[in-house]
């Protein structure tokens, strides 16, 4: 049988303590050498036994106490899991909702466009312009929200674009002939200026006011992994129903996630920390003592930040700033896929709907499976710097060989690489999160949130005439996959960028922005 002694001998206080009592036994044992009368021996050894004993007792106390410790912070880290349950409730139907219509949206849009045609370079321009005005709109909305969280709450504010989202689906479930597609495309843009990044900035946030910055990883990983879980189930019910009952159900569940999330979530309002200075301050009126009216002129910080304010963030810290920089071409490149792959695949294989549903499901279930299981495992091994470079690599290569496919089992072959790019967005939140008190939170996911925003305006801009030119017959050489490894080589600037960051401190706050009344 081990020993005790045998478990914790490397210890260094259990080293001390040895030390103790072979330092008390020396004498004794030497007693005993001197063949000392059979009495002295006897109360020697009984001596050496008991402190020999004593020393096992603490050791085995000790070892006692530490898996106590341990049980208790496996009880608090399940405790704050079920107090995110029903945020993570909410994402998980409002996710299901938004994406059970993602593999259908691209054949009625074909169909209200270019009936008949598996190439239409208005649908890709046209997927453009919606993605570029809603990345417009997110770039000023998605801070003032997040702003606004921080003071009024986190579901008050998630009730707006929740519900907003609803509208849009309703149309499309009544009907998909060309003038409903056009009210759809108008309703679906203001809905997502509304609410593209602002549910998943709020739900984030919502997160960091609940669990401490050392677990963050996990918890924004799980965070992921629910909208994954939430990619797969939509996908798989776009796969079996009809296109028409695809957008009556997704109407359904998007009513249900808003009834639910105003029943059961609890509202989550940070409480400012005495400890921590606010990241940005905004400018201050000379106070005149004589004139009280002054002192209502007197900000602490501005709801609508300006571009100064944002920047003054990025300055407060050097690793915000380059997370920053990895989000917006990360985001580059995620727009660019949204704008690019779906008409690529339906131009170079002619792929439908339950293609792009067995495509989507196949990277879902990959996608769940990684941010559940594997990501909460290497998260404290390798650190989110590590995750995060290795997520941004493997995206590169899988953008790289999506732009070489030769056939149609390809890009069911590379949906492996899913496994290792999900790491890529909760390593940056992750990241970023960890630079700022609890009381900041919603600005600095909200700053985020706007930035990568701003990506998915430059994003259409680029890639919507790559693609559409590259797949029709004009194309200065024949390369259909060309904007897809343009794709890539954003991620490729994203992943030098990545091999900067240095060191992620925990919870530095620092006031970088005041103006001296």
């Amino acid at each position: 049988m081990k020993s005790c002694r045998d478990d914790t001998v490397n210890r260094p206080s259990i080293r001390v303590g040895f030390r103790f009592c072979n330092s008390l036994s020396l004498p004794l044992s030497r007693a005993i050498k001197r063949k000392q009368t059979t009495r002295c021996r006897a109360d020697a050894v009984r001596t050496l036994a008991l402190l020999l004993c004593r020393c096992r007792v603490a050791v085995c106390a000790e070892r006692e106490q530490k898996r106590e410790r341990e049980r208790e912070r496996e009880r608090d880290w399940m405790e704050k899991l079920r107090k995110l349950g029903h945020l993570f409730a909410a994402v998980l139907l409002y996710g299901m909702a938004s994406f059970m219509v993602v593999p259908a949206i691209t054949d009625v849009t074909m169909s209200a466009l270019c009936p008949g045609k598996d190439e239409c370079s208005l649908a890709i321009y046209l997927s453009g312009l919606q993605q570029a005005i809603v990345g417009f709109g997110t770039v000023i909305l998605t801070p003032l929200i997040g702003n606004l969280s921080d003071e009024y709450g986190r579901k008050a504010l998630l009730t707006i674009p929740m519900t907003a989202a609803i509208i849009p689906l309703v149309i499309l479930a009544y009907s998909r002939e060309t003038k409903f597609f056009y009210a759809y495309f108008v309703l679906r843009t203001l809905a997502a200026i509304v609410g593209e990044g602002t549910i998943i900035c709020l739900a984030l946030a919502y997160v960091a006011d609940n669990v401490p910055g050392t677990e963050r990883v996990s918890a924004f990983g799980i965070l992921s992994g629910v909208l994954s879980a939430a990619f797969v189930f939509g996908t798989l019910a776009a796969r079996f129903i009809s296109t028409a009952l695809t957008f009556q159900v997704a109407a359904a569940v998007s009513m249900v996630a808003v009834v639910y999330m105003r029943i059961f979530l609890k509202e989550s309002i940070p409480l400012a920390d005495e400890s921590a200075q606010p990241i940005l301050k905004g400018s201050e009126t000379d106070v005149d003592q004589n004139d009280s009216d002054s002192v209502e002129k007197t900000h602490v910080f501005k709801k609508i930040p300006s571009i100064g304010d944002l920047i003054s963030l990025l300055r407060s810290s050097k690793i915000f700033a380059q997370a920053a920089v990895v989000a917006f071409f990360n985001n580059l490149a995620e727009g660019g896929l949204q704008t690019s792959l779906l008409y690529f695949l339906k131009a170079r294989f002619h792929f439908n709907k339950t293609q792009f549903a067995d495509l989507m499901l196949i990277v879902g279930v990959a996608g769940a499976l990684s941010q559940l299981v594997f990501m909460p495992l290497l998260a404290p091994v390798l650190g989110e710097k590590r995750l995060l470079s290795i997520g941004l690599f493997v995206g590169f290569s899988n953008m790289f060989l999506y732009s070489l496919a030769w056939a149609a089992w390809v890009p069911y072959a590379t949906t492996v690489f899913s496994l290792f790019v999900v790491f890529v967005s909760p390593c940056i939140r992750s990241i970023a999160s960890k630079q700022f008190g609890p009381f900041e939170q919603g600005k600095a996911q909200g700053c985020l949130s706007g930035i990568s925003s701003f990506a998915n305006i430059v994003s259409p801009l680029i890639f919507s005439p790559l693609t559409a030119l590259f797949l029709s017959d004009e194309a200065p050489f024949p390369y259909p996959g060309f904007s897809l490894l343009c794709i890539g080589l954003a991620l490729m600037v994203a992943f030098v960028q990545s091999l900067m960051i240095r060191a992620v401190p925990q919870s530095t706050v620092k006031e970088v922005f005041t103006e001296d009344a």
